[in-house]
């Protein structure tokens, strides 16, 4: 049971008479035990619902709708189920203090798996849930295999997990899609073991669709924590080379490439990015692996319709990563439009350690390397830098203290060339 914390205006739940306050006891006769149970019934076109009123009277409600008409209930997001690892690479393990609460929650959940795309080690899993993720087809899930010699695994995850390979095997033959990635923690699980990870996840294609190779990240606060190194150029150009060897021998065998590096590799290597077809469809592009390829392909679809508008100076915000693209992109959009702008590439202080990605700069960073700069008459803000769906930047620093404090409009956009393309399209129709 749920308790139904809003209705969307004009939907069918709101012509049944249904409000907040009231609790979703089950669909079609199946107890609802969180938003995923709701979820898998959003394109139904016949469909009983129980609700039970704040009063204590039970509703049951047969409901008959188009597939793409949503019911139009909002439900609590499921609390994370926290994670009992204590990886050597932790990324939250090495957060400085004094940021919100939430961003210190370690979370092990396969609904998040399922629903965003986050990786899972499976260590917490147990039959209950893995019974669900069967008979549910809660299908594709992203795993974080690392190793897949048990010993080295244990070590990486900093305790005693159930054996992967099993579980693994155990999701495919019950037809569940698989991503994997192994973050590279150079001296530990590279090398032999790499390949050996490589080796044992081939036995599970097709039912592991790809799998990432992804540098270990490291931030300037790895007090009292395992001695890591990041990966150096000599190494990421070889890993970028052990990955294109394995593309091809996978072409050969199975049509398809499986394995990919991670973009921050390539640029680490200072090696060439591929064309956009050799990451075919982008399986793993919310795991940076892609980005660059996706961006100079949108970048080109840009630039071939573009003409001169009459827009004001920006500035436009982005991470040391991502500079060179940006970059380039604004200096042939400038040529052809008479946009005058500046690309501001800040360094991630707050992090520090090798932390460049656009998407962990935090509103001191922003405020500390601007203040005082030419910004123009617009600050241009990708929107990676925020809480999805809000307006506040990592370290609770919203967009209008940008405003007030670096006194120039702030707007935000899709980080992408399509994305850029749009904020600048209206701002030229606010000059007009």
């Amino acid at each position: 049971m749920l308790d139904i914390i809003g209705i969307d205006s004009s939907s069918i739940a709101e012509e049944l008479g249904i409000v907040a306050g009231d609790r979703l006891v089950a669909i079609d006769g199946r107890p609802v035990r969180d938003l995923i149970d709701y979820l898998l019934h959003e394109h139904d076109t016949e469909l009983v619902v129980e609700i039970e009123r704040s009063d204590g009277e039970v509703w049951e409600i047969e409901v008959e709708k188009d597939a793409d008409d949503p019911l139009g209930l909002v439900l609590p997001h499921p609390q994370p189920m926290h994670c009992g690892n204590n990886c050597i690479f932790c990324f939250i393990h090495q957060l400085p203090r004094g940021m919100r609460s939430t961003l210190y929650v370690k979370d092990e959940d396969y609904r998040f798996s399922y629903l965003y795309g986050s990786y899972i080690t499976l260590s917490n899993i147990d039959e209950a849930a893995m019974e669900r993720i069967l008979e549910q087809h809660l299908s594709p899930l992203y795993i974080s295999v690392h190793a897949t010699e048990e010993d080295l695994r244990e070590h990486l995850l900093g305790r005693k997990a159930p054996p992967l390979l099993a579980l693994m095997n155990r999701l495919v033959e019950g037809g569940i899609e698989l991503h994997a990635q192994v973050v590279i923690c150079p001296g530990i699980n590279d090398g032999s073991h790499l390949e050996r990870t490589f080796t044992d996840l081939l036995t599970l294609l097709p039912g592991v669709r790809s799998l990432a190779i992804v540098p270990v990240g490291l931030t300037g606060y790895r007090e009292r924590l395992p001695r890591l190194r990041g990966v150096t150029e000599t190494e990421a150009s070889q890993l970028v080379q052990w990955v294109h060897a394995r593309q091809q021998e996978c072409l050969k065998r199975f049509g398809h490439r499986f394995v990919f590096a991670a973009d921050e590799l390539y640029l680490r290597a200072l090696a060439e990015i591929p064309d956009l077809s050799a990451y075919e469809d982008l399986p793993q592009i919310e795991n940076g692996v892609g980005l660059v390829a996706s961006f100079r392909h949108q970048a080109t679809e840009v630039l071939e319709q573009v003409q001169p508008m009459d827009l004001p100076p920006v500035s436009i915000v982005t991470g040391v990563d991502a500079a060179g693209e940006v970059e380039s992109f604004i200096r042939d959009l400038s040529a052809r439009t008479g946009l005058k702008a500046r690309v501001h590439p800040l360094i991630n202080r707050f992090f520090a350690g090798d932390v460049t990605v656009a998407g962990l700069l935090t509103g001191r960073d922003l405020l500390d390397q601007l203040s005082g700069e030419q910004l123009g008459d617009v600050l241009l803000l990708p929107d990676v830098l925020l809480r999805e769906g809000e307006d506040i930047l990592l370290d609770d620093v919203t967009v209008s203290d940008l405003e007030a404090q670096l006194k120039v409009r702030v707007e935000v956009f899709p980080a992408n060339p399509w994305g850029l393309w749009d904020v600048l399209d209206t701002l030229d129709a606010e000059q007009g």
